[in-house]
């Protein structure tokens, strides 16, 4: 437009053709076609330099030739919907599309002209959209596909992690955690963590259609879980759900999950650890770094740009974090425990309430037991399948006993006789000694400890230190000297020395 204002204003000034033709280095040719372009409207030199460069321009190439429409091209693209329907059948490929169109259009084009115009169509339908978010507006929240583990030191085997990744897009800020699983209890829980990293609440969350968080998908009113709807309450966040199947529309914590994987997964690749917190916690010590890496085409870093621009604007945290319960009904079994089916584990109650059915509510960290409105049991949530958690003082007396008995070792014995007295001390760890295998010896100190029940303390220091004299040392020699009453008389000297005798040797025999 500016070349043609330029001819314009030229041959208002009454230049020649050749001249014009000249000074903008043009053909004559060419001048003269706009010349005769621009007679042909009717309308002096002035009146067109007054015209728009639209209206210039549908003035100027009116009259030009439209090129004739490609029918091969028009044929082509009428095909393409169909050629991308067949490419995600099995087994196909475009060479064998290709030779099926070409059978149909003899003289249509060939095979490097139709990927070329192939792959042009598959570029145009990849066209992607910038959005742009508002400080504190949205946290978008994800499952990485691959999973971190850990070795379970008890069976050595190896745990798989789920990896949840969450990220603000404003400032690119994120977190990352490893689950147990994928269950609702362990998405409250990582949705907390996440609220707690970033010590703010945004006013919106968007995931996609995973089953923990949404139970019928749907494109414009999804509808979400009364778990995740009654955490969103507590929190004061609204909730959004991705259309199925577009991805792209939390693209940013897709771009966020690849750089979890680079920033965090590559360089855990090499290490091993043995219990879920310590994988975390060496997540965290990365994520912090990463968080506090520089912008490569930005200045500052995430972090500098959440604490400045985005954290502000985050709603305070409630008073406390949700905390998801839920709350079956169980019969107590002859074992005194409950069977908890979610992870197949077992919580002992009193054993008075054998064959009752009582009221379990749990969350991810405790469990809690009700008989109607009482609470009888409490104990700390376990997730390894067929474990135990009992409490002693629900066990009936005799079991107690016996848990007492698997529990025996040698420093369980010399601290009760220690508390009893020296000289028990003293015999009980002459007891301990006198066997090679100091388990033979458990029952015979169990014997000594429980007569000062019938005879008392002094008693029983008292045969103790009698029985110390002689030479062996079991339970028969102090529960004979106590039946016997020997404790109350004085200890004579010499009572355990061997008599003299001609038949006998002594020590002077073998110098």
């Amino acid at each position: 437009m500016q070349q043609i204002r330029m001819i314009l204003q030229l041959l208002g000034r009454k230049l020649s053709e050749r001249r014009i033709a000249g000074e903008l280095q043009l053909s004559r040719n060419t001048v003269k076609q706009y010349r005769e372009r621009l007679q042909a409207s009717g309308q002096s030199y002035e009146q067109l330099q007054a015209l728009s460069d639209e209206a210039l321009d549908r003035l100027v190439y009116a009259t030009s030739q439209q090129r004739k429409p490609d029918v091969r091209r028009s044929d082509f693209e009428q095909r393409t919907k169909y050629f991308v329907a067949e490419l995600g059948r099995t087994g196909v490929t475009l060479q064998l599309l290709w030779e099926e169109y070409r059978k149909e259009c003899p003289d249509g084009y060939e095979y490097s002209r139709f990927c070329e115009l192939f792959s042009h169509h598959r570029l145009l339908e990849q066209a992607t959209m910038h959005f742009s978010y508002k400080p504190a507006e949205m946290m978008m929240v994800d499952f990485a596909g691959d999973m971190l583990s850990y070795l379970d030191r008890e069976t050595g085997a190896e745990v798989k992690c789920v990896v949840f990744v969450a990220v603000l897009p404003y400032s690119g800020y994120s977190y990352a955690i490893a689950l147990r699983d994928g269950s609702q209890p362990s998405v409250i829980e990582a949705l907390n963590a996440c609220l707690s990293w970033f010590e703010g609440v945004p006013y919106c969350l968007k995931c996609d259609n995973m089953k923990t968080a949404v139970t019928k998908s749907c494109r414009y009113e999804p509808v979400f879980t009364d778990t995740l709807q009654q955490w969103a309450l507590h929190n004061s966040i609204a909730l959004t759900a991705a259309r199925v199947r577009k991805p792209k529309d939390k693209a940013p914590v897709e771009s966020e999950v690849n750089f979890i994987y680079q920033r965090v997964y590559a360089r855990l690749r090499n290490e091993t650890f043995y219990s879920l917190n310590g994988l975390n916690n060496r997540i965290t010590n990365l994520l912090n770094e990463y968080m506090c890496r520089p912008f490569q085409k930005k200045e500052s870093c995430r972090r500098d740009r959440f604490l400045s621009e985005e954290k502000p604007l985050l709603q305070p945290l409630p008073a406390m974090p949700y905390e998801l319960k839920h709350r079956v009904t169980a019969k107590v079994q002859k074992n005194y425990h409950i069977l908890l089916g979610e992870n197949t584990t077992y919580y002992s109650v009193p054993y008075q309430y054998i064959g009752k059915n009582v009221i379990a509510v749990y969350d991810s960290a405790t469990v809690e037991i009700y008989d109607q409105h009482t609470r009888i049991a409490i104990h700390k949530r376990i997730y390894k399948a067929h474990t135990y958690s009992t409490e002693k003082q629900h066990m009936p007396e005799k079991h107690q006993h016996y848990a007492e008995q698997q529990g025996w070792d040698p420093q369980y014995f010399r601290t009760w006789a220690k508390n009893t007295g020296p000289f028990t001390a003293q015999y009980i760890g002459h007891m301990l000694d006198a066997r090679h295998f100091t388990e033979q010896t458990y029952k015979g100190c169990l014997g000594v400890l429980r007569l000062k029940t019938a005879y008392g303390t002094a008693r029983l220091e008292a045969a103790c230190c009698r029985a110390l004299q002689g030479g062996k040392y079991n339970y028969g020699i102090v529960n004979n000297i106590l039946q016997n009453n020997l404790d109350k008389q004085p200890v004579q000297p010499g009572l355990f020395d061997i008599p003299q005798h001609e038949n006998i040797r002594g020590a002077e025999a073998y110098q």
